[in-house]
């Protein structure tokens, strides 16, 4: 029964990698530009994305199956859980996390740098001619290559022989799982202290992109319905464009005989009307674009499908707006709690012992693990929430140095240069992500999951531990538990044992981590402010590249419009009363 268990486990993991492979083919192919598109590129942005989110979708397998161990209703491990298989059990997960890990940083630091070069090098005059050879573009990209092997090297060297904290007076490590935490090999302290410090690198990503996508992507969805449909918008302008050209003939042909040109008042309102001709041009291309116009049957099926979905589109911005504000408060509580209750403060990064304030979500996530597999469904969903929020924060904030933009990532002209740079950022925050949900988010469910201990002493030597008739000594794990029952059946879950040992070893990267939680959260509340305040114009720069800047195109107005809208997209033509009304309107509106 037991192997049965693990092994529908795991099967949920497979089918879970096999679906983020898909979201991860889907993201890059929205993103990237379909004329420059590169299959290296794209596969390596693949490859990256999907092990990153992979590594963080372990958490609830790595949970789940620690915590299959032992029963939560009896307090203690199961009878098939001896020693030796719950040994087997975590070298399986070690193994499968450090080959995640090393795999993770061997692709942010050397594959994808590599693939960069190796796009850069392409030269298409000379490789039309042939005298671009496969080893001189492969040369080209190594030895701008050797400089990122070089960081590895060094990185793993610094991890190799940095001094790790020890046990100093005032620190409170005296406890069996914190003394676990500072005996490790080399190996494993070179591999922490790279990790370590690509996660404080994500972790400065995270706060600038992540906390500005989490307000900014439930408020899009709840501001994306547009006033004006795309029929209604073609229409519109058509009739408008067609009163402008004919206002420009008569004054044209008003003037034709003269020779000392037009007058000014006439050559100030022919400016304006070749002005307005260029603005109800590209709102024609844009209502083509909307609606498909050109395009396969795909394309408008599915346009006909958004129009549909539209507004259950604002009921989920809404739902994801609460979703936001309810781990925004949960990140708070923890960070609250750790730099409260924490039992070493600083010198081991807020390590918390027990959670001492009510965490709302950490709570959900240990009953739903009593049940799997709800709790990896819940997990799952929470870091795609995660990862959508970073690539709408950087696809509005950009790929930039300071106050420079050096890329621009939007949907269908991302370049691929850029969609390296932002395969890199993402991997980097990923890694940020997997260290707030388990130290901030959650960290009792990441810890130990639903395990619990009976404090109660067995009656004879050699059996099992027994509080059927006694559920009040039946007590969650913690990390300061320190009773002999916890320490035979508390089994602390993998990944929190590794982060927790970058944390406890390397402390500035701890306290880095931590203090950024409350940028996190600062920048979150900023964002969020500002958005309410100032609709978001996101989707129109995106249809509209060469508009300008200061143009305002009124897309955005009423919710009832908002529905007449709605109804035209999905029947593919504008009714009559606001054909007319319209466009007096729009051209009205243009002229002045």
């Amino acid at each position: 029964m037991a192997l049965i268990q693990q092994t529908l486990i795991w099967v949920a993991y497979g089918v879970a990698v096999a679906l983020l492979m898909c979201i991860a083919a889907i993201f890059v192919y929205i993103y990237q530009t379909p004329r420059e598109r590169s299959a290296i590129v794209s596969t390596v942005s693949i490859i990256t994305l999907t092990s990153l989110l992979a590594t963080v979708f372990l958490l609830p397998v790595d949970i789940a199956l620690v915590a299959n161990t032992s029963s939560s209703r009896l307090g203690r491990k199961k009878d098939w859980a001896t020693p030796h298989r719950v040994d087997n059990i975590l070298l399986t997960l070690k193994i499968v996390y450090y080959t995640l890990y090393s795999w993770d940083a061997l692709l942010c630091l050397i594959v994808v740098p590599f693939t960069y070069f190796w796009y850069e090098e392409y030269d298409e005059v000379d490789s039309e001619e042939g005298s671009q050879s496969f080893g001189k573009r492969l040369w080209g990209a190594m030895k701008y290559t050797i400089g990122f092997i070089l960081l590895v090297i060094i990185l793993f060297l610094v991890g190799f022989f940095v001094p790790v904290t020890g046990n100093k007076a005032g620190q409170h490590l005296d406890f069996d799982y914190f003394k676990d935490l500072l005996t490790e090999n080399r190996g494993e302290r070179a591999l922490t202290f790279a990790l370590g410090l690509l996660i404080t690198i994500g972790t400065l990503l995270y706060v600038s992109y992540t906390a500005a996508g989490f307000s900014l992507l439930p408020i899009s969805l709840i501001k994306s319905a547009p006033s004006v449909s795309a029929p209604q918008l073609a229409a519109t302008s058509a009739s408008a464009l067609e009163a402008n050209l004919e206002r420009q003939r008569q004054l044209e042909g008003r003037n034709a005989g003269r020779t000392d040109g037009l007058p000014d008042k006439d050559r100030r309102e022919l400016e304006a009307l070749m002005r307005e001709e260029r603005t109800l041009k590209r709102r024609e291309r844009l209502a083509a674009e909307a609606s498909g116009e050109g395009k396969g049957w795909v394309v408008k099926t599915w346009t006909k499908i958004e129009a549909i979905f539209r507004p259950i589109k604002l009921l989920g911005g809404i739902f994801l707006l609460f979703v936001s504000i309810f781990v925004w408060v949960t990140i708070l509580i923890t960070g609250i709690d750790k730099a409260k209750n924490s039992i070493c403060k600083r010198h081991c990064g807020y390590v918390l012992g027990h959670i001492n304030i009510f965490n709302p979500i950490n709570w959900i996530l240990v009953q739903s693990a009593k049940v799997f597999p709800v709790d990896y469904v819940l997990v799952a969903l929470l870091v795609l929430f995660f990862f959508s929020s970073s690539v709408v924060g950087i696809a509005t904030v950009g790929i930039r140095f300071l106050w420079l933009r050096i890329f621009q990532i939007r949907k269908g002209h991302t370049s691929p240069q850029a969609m390296l740079m932002a395969t890199v950022m993402l991997a980097l925050i990923v890694l940020a992500i997997n260290y707030s949900l388990v130290m901030m988010v959650a960290p009792q469910y990441a810890t130990w999951g639903s395990q619990t201990y009976c404090d109660r002493a067995p009656k004879h030597p050699g059996e099992m531990r027994d509080c059927a008739k006694h559920p009040e000594l039946i007590h969650p794990c913690s990390e300061l538990a320190d009773s002999l029952a916890a320490a035979e059946i508390c089994t602390p879950s993998v990944v929190s044992t590794f982060l927790n040992r970058i944390t406890v070893n390397f402390p500035f990267f701890g306290v880095v981590d931590f203090w950024a939680q409350f940028a996190f959260l600062a920048v979150f509340l900023v964002v969020l402010i500002t958005t309410f305040v100032r609709t978001p114009r996101l989707d129109e720069n995106q249809l509209d590249e060469d508009a300008e800047e200061d143009e305002e195109e009124g897309l955005l107005g009423s919710t009832t419009r908002r529905f007449g809208a709605t109804w035209e997209d999905i029947m593919g033509r504008a009714s009559s009363s606001r054909n007319r009304t319209g466009g007096t309107a729009n051209h009205g509106a243009d002229e002045d």
